[in-house]
């Protein structure tokens, strides 16, 4: 039983450290670490469990099992003791460990029925690696000394894990960021890519986990957080007189650079053995795990806080951090664990994709990536983690998959896809000027969506008839406080000017859901995509509404003007947005401005309730374009962020082009102009079947208006109508089978 844990845990790490450094192969190198740690720890087994893939656990290396068990005893994640402590990574120690729940007897490995039990997560900010376990014959509660001194040299696997300390001649494992892996995550831009990874945040690698002078290393903690401090004192002094909320922030960032308990937590894991720079880790490595269990909005926040101060101290220790001299690759694939809209806006369009680990589809990010054109897959686990940069990766943004360091066969399928992708984009020029007239003389409108004036060459470039959907809200996004009026109208003025005199119809802010202004405090909703967002907050806030239409009108210089609300849910909405459109042209005609020449003021139907408006609405609305992202998923109650039923529910389904039938017919009545604008717009069976319930005008984004003209122009709507009927009359779920038996066949 060892006395004195402190001095005999920096004893072990001192043994850990020879046998790193030691000439000795991979396998080698973790047998003496399990031969050591049982020693020092005075019991009969001691073992190594690290992943081979996200499911699965094997055996690497034991002191007391069957030798020959090594490598072939695996187990799943859950399964047994080991596998509970790698599923929750949380520890288990248990003084009778046949007694306590989910134990398993492996008679494989040749284990005799030891008694005690405990077992430590071998993990790495958060990301659990493996199971280091020790076993004894009798029964035995591990003291609190005892559990620190084997959690301090799990972090010290971890770290040498990571560096790739057990591979070589000997080994069975492969070495770490050299796998081919595939990743799956959600689409939120289409498009495909292929590159090298360029990491927004370089990870910091802590290359000497191990401390050959503890007071050495204590003076370097202190200088690094000393220097801290003073960055962050230099932050809040710039900051004074600015943004409250980010004053705020940056208040509880110096509020933790000055916790006591974080600098003497640091400073007893190195009297204990660690380096500064694990010391800092194993500290973010535990606020990570808390982060992870936390429900509280405001908690989490606090403790993504502490992350990124820990992850500003790393860099100061290490000298590692965006200013490592490293250039972006030509081919950069962009890849964190979330990003906000100015700081994507400042890579542009240099980045051929962009790999999230966390973000939505209606996130800043995927905004920005929308206009910008560029594939975006987000909720891509492990990532950060997994990613180096420089290492070649593909990103498939219309499967939501990532293929990390791929193999020869998967890049050779891959470039054959994009091949064929840029074959066909060459063949749609030719008809890019043509108009798109169906077989049987139905004449479709296709336009674009922009949301930056880097989007308007596309207009003229795409063949698109006009801007059916122009997004404001970017504009408020990238900036830490309110734009002003006149930076609004200058902008506005340009994007009509580019516009040639093509139609653009301006959205008027769609903010909320996921979309929140740095600088407007965000509401606390359980639901918040049916919370307060788009007009909700407009009308709420008539201030905002006000001076963007002013904008608006100032920008239209005399010319033709097209606005449009967005997320109307009731006729009462629109007309109390209409009226503050008319006051401020009353405002404006007094102040003197030009008024524009006309003024279309339109509505976003993007929930089932406004289709069923009184026909009053429809006759005094002056065009409605559908919003078929938000519809379709709240006319389905699927969450269009939930992987699990965003896939369930088809377009192509009866009973939603029924619903898109009625909202036609309805505009037809009163005469009222309909588009259709999401996704589904720019899928050319989608485009195809909508057209053929009656929608005239598609807007989508401009690289998909060649491969909708395309189809639209080789089919008879009569005929594709006639199919949608005789699948509803059939009961059928979905028209896509016979729609696309037809395509196959003309």
């Amino acid at each position: 039983m060892v006395e004195n844990t402190e001095s005999e845990s920096r004893k072990l790490l001192g043994r850990l450290r020879e046998a790193m450094a030691g000439d000795v192969a991979g396998q080698a190198r973790l047998d003496k670490i399990t031969q050591l740690i049982a020693d020092s720890m005075g019991t009969e087994v001691c073992s190594i469990y690290l992943f081979r893939d996200e499911e699965t656990l094997e055996l690497c290396a034991t002191e007391g099992l069957n030798r020959e068990s090594v490598h072939q005893t695996r187990m799943r994640i859950g399964e047994g003791l080991v596998g509970r402590v790698a599923r929750t990574g949380k520890l288990i120690n248990a003084a009778d460990a046949p007694s306590a729940r989910g134990f398993r007897y492996m008679p494989e490995t040749g284990e005799e029925r030891y008694t005690s039990f405990l077992g430590i997560p071998i993990q790495r900010l958060g990301e659990v690696l493996g199971v280091l376990v020790v076993q004894s014959k009798e029964t035995r509660d591990y003291s609190s000394d005892a559990v620190y001194a084997l959690e301090v040299v799990a972090m010290v696997i971890a770290e040498m894990t990571e560096l790739g300390a057990f591979v070589g001649e000997g080994s069975a494992m492969s070495p770490l960021h050299q796998q081919s892996v595939l990743l799956k995550g959600t689409m939120a831009q289409e498009g495909a890519a292929e590159g090298h990874i360029w990491l927004h945040e370089p990870r910091v690698v802590v290359t000497n986990p191990i401390a050959d002078d503890p007071h050495r290393e204590l003076e370097r903690l202190q200088e690094a957080v000393e220097e801290l401090r003073v960055g962050v004192d230099k932050m809040l002094q710039v900051s004074s007189g600015g943004d409250k909320e980010q004053a705020q922030v940056l208040e509880t960032y110096r509020m933790f650079a000055n916790s006591k308990g974080w600098m003497r937590r640091m400073e007893e894991d190195i009297a204990r053995g660690l380096s500064a720079e694990a010391a800092v880790e194993k500290e973010q490595s535990l606020a990570r795990g808390r982060m992870a269990q936390v429900q509280d909005a405001y908690l989490r926040e606090r403790l993504s806080d502490l992350d990124d101060l820990s992850n500003r101290l790393l860099r100061i220790l290490t000298g590692q951090g965006r200013d490592t001299g490293a250039e972006l690759p030509d081919d950069p694939i962009l890849v964190a664990r979330n990003i906000g809209p100015a700081e994507l806006l400042e890579y542009g369009r240099k980045l051929k994709g962009i790999i999230l680990e966390e973000g939505s589809v209606g996130s800043h990010a995927a905004i920005v990536a929308r206009a910008l054109a560029i594939p975006l897959v987000v909720r891509v686990g492990r990532i950060t983690t997994e990613g180096l940069n420089g290492d070649h990766v593909l990103v498939d943004g219309d499967q939501g998959a990532v293929h990390l360091r791929p193999d020869d066969p998967v890049v050779n399928a891959f470039r054959d896809k994009i091949a064929m992708q840029a074959q066909a984009q060459e063949r749609y020029t030719s008809i890019r000027e043509k108009p798109a007239i169906t077989t049987d003389g139905k004449r479709v409108k296709l336009m674009m969506n922009a949301g930056l004036m880097a989007d308007l060459p596309s207009l003229q470039n795409s063949g698109a008839e006009g801007v059916g959907l122009f997004r404001t809200e970017l504009q408020f996004l990238i900036h830490n406080k309110m734009p002003k009026r006149s930076e609004l109208a200058t902008l506005y003025q340009k994007v009509l000017e580019s516009a040639r005199g093509k139609r653009v119809v301006f959205r008027t802010l769609d903010i909320g859901s996921d979309k929140v202004l740095p600088y407007m405090k965000p509401t606390d909703e359980p639901n918040p995509a049916l919370g307060w967002r788009a007009i909700r907050v407009g009308l709420d806030k008539p201030g905002v509404m006000r001076m963007q239409l002013q904008a608006l009108i100032r920008a239209a210089n005399g010319g033709p003007l097209s606005v449009m609300f967005p997320f109307v849910a009731q006729f009462e909405e629109y007309r109390q947005a209409r009226k503050e459109v008319d006051k401020t042209i009353e405002r404006e005609k007094r102040l003197g401005h030009v008024l524009p020449s006309s003024l279309e003021i339109g509505a976003m139907l993007e929930t089932p309730s406004l289709g069923f408006a009184p026909l009053k609405f429809f006759e005094e609305v002056d065009f409605l374009s559908i919003g078929g992202n938000d519809l379709k998923q709240f006319f389905f109650a699927a969450d269009r962020e939930n992987e699990r039923v965003r896939q369930r529910y088809d377009t192509l389904n009866v009973s939603f082009l029924s619903f898109i039938e009625r909202i036609v017919e309805r505009c037809d009545m009163s005469g009222t102009p309909l588009s259709f604008c999401g996704e589904d717009a720019g899928r050319p069976i989608e485009a195809v079947c909508l057209a053929a319930m009656g929608i005239r005008t598609l807007s989508m984004r401009p690289a998909s208006i060649g491969p909708v003209k395309s189809l639209l122009m080789r089919v008879d709507l009569g005929e594709v109508r006639k199919l949608i009927a005789d699948a509803r009359h059939r009961g059928d779920q979905s028209v896509r089978p016979s729609v696309m038996q037809y395509l196959r066949e003309i």
